[in-house]
């Protein structure tokens, strides 16, 4: 008798496909090492510099090439073997941990080449994205694609989790970046190993040739998907505006006071509270008014930046870190299950590639706003004020975006 079909919303259905299996697991590695290198980087910059101007300037490095590169890395992304432009970009992720490692080794205190390694490793960031989520349809079938995108999500928040707690601890044993960069090199490397035993699905793509018209494929599409547009913008203005993760090196040494091992603390904090939502949403997920519910957690985003920027303890601080963690992971996941799910196989490169840029322009892009404004108002204001524009931003797109505010169903076959 053959085994009974696991239900389409089964919480470990993708996990059938040992290719997820795979997947997870070294996209897994990469968030750690990248999470570690950037404890140990934003505090070895401030130790050198005590300016939280220069605590947004990694961001900066790592979007610009995103923005440069978004068209280019979409269509090489459509174009070639999703799997070996991963199987690239790791091996770049294990070369950017290299230099540092080199330069941390030797003694050097020039910010500067930090900074060109930062660039660096925002080009390999900017093909990356849209081959890693490009490829992820490819691995399970289509009726567990949800339930992957929600594991996908925890994957990434549970490295998140470790990886900043992680290097906090080793930056602090070792009492400097090295051995930090180390473990990141190991993680990228670990990465490499399992992207090299994964066998996605083939699936037929038209060789379209590389043009302006083709390369804009991705942007034209999301322009006339309101629903898509609106999920995105959002997610970019209210993380632009209320992201604080530059200024923890800032908030840890000068208004908690506390040290790395509490930097990495507040650094895992709102992937915790993400990776538990994505659990909760990967055995419950969301079957009914989800754009509302998107909103509503949005603005929570906000008002939990808020609590978190008028704080002076440590517990409330790890706390209201953890419900900004829970409400992003809402729309993280709303906005993967929509383009992916939505967009056809062979735009999936050039439509994740615009998505990415979206990404960065709130996270990388973000963290220089943040210590800009930390630089011209202060720390905690520029906190207070950033998740007051969240708020505003969102009911802004509540009235601007009715598809997103009325979205009921994320996909017509779940039950």
């Amino acid at each position: 008798m053959a085994a009974p079909a696991i239900p389409t919303h089964a919480g470990r259905a993708a996990f059938r496909s040992p290719d997820f299996r795979l997947y997870i697991t070294a996209r897994w590695f990469i968030v750690l090492g990248i999470e570690m290198q950037s404890v140990a980087v934003g505090w070895q910059i401030y130790d050198i510099t005590h300016r939280v101007l220069d605590l947004g300037l990694p961001g900066l490095a790592q979007f610009l090439p995103g923005i440069l590169l978004f068209l280019v890395s979409g269509h090489t992304a459509d174009r070639f073997d999703r799997r070996k432009v991963l199987l690239f970009c790791y091996s770049g992720y294990a070369l950017c941990s290299g230099l540092l490692l080199c330069m941390a080794l030797r003694g050097s205190h020039s910010v500067h080449l930090i900074y060109a390694v930062m660039v660096l490793l925002g080009v390999v960031r900017a093909f990356t994205g849209p081959a890693s989520r490009a490829i992820l349809p490819l691995l399970v079938p289509e009726e567990h694609f949800p339930n992957a995108v929600a594991w996908n999500a925890n994957a990434f928040q549970s490295a998140t989790i470790l990886g900043p707690a992680i290097g906090g601890v080793v930056y602090a044993i070792s009492r400097g970046p090295s051995a930090v960069y180390s473990c990141a090199m190991a993680a990228a490397l670990g990465a490499l190993l399992s992207m090299l035993r994964i066998k996605p699905r083939a699936r037929m793509r038209p060789r379209e040739p590389f043009n302006l018209s083709t390369v804009l494929a991705g942007l034209r599409y999301i322009w006339r998907q309101k629903l898509i547009l609106g999920s995105i913008s959002l997610d970019l203005f209210a993380v632009l505006l209320a992201g604080a993760v530059a200024l923890l090196p800032a908030y840890a040494r000068d208004i908690l006071r506390t040290g790395p091992w509490g930097l990495g603390l507040l650094r895992c904090a709102p992937a915790v509270g993400a990776a538990m939502m994505s659990v909760i949403l990967a055995y419950r997920p969301l079957r009914r008014r989800a754009g509302a519910k998107m909103l509503w957690c949005v603005a929570g985003f906000g008002v939990s930046t808020i609590l978190f920027g008028v704080s002076r303890s440590l517990l409330l601080s790890v706390v209201s870190l953890l419900l900004v963690g829970a409400a992003d992971a809402v729309s993280v996941i709303v906005r993967g299950i929509l383009i992916q799910v939505a967009t056809p196989d062979e735009m999936r490169g050039r439509v994740n590639a615009v998505d990415m840029v979206f990404i960065g322009a709130s996270n990388q892009f973000g963290e220089f706003e943040s210590g800009l404004t930390a630089s011209w108002f202060g720390t905690i204001p520029a906190v207070v004020i950033g998740g007051i524009g969240a708020i505003v931003v969102t009911a802004i797109w509540a009235w601007a975006f009715p598809d997103l505010r009325n979205a009921d169903r994320l996909i017509s076959n779940q039950s």
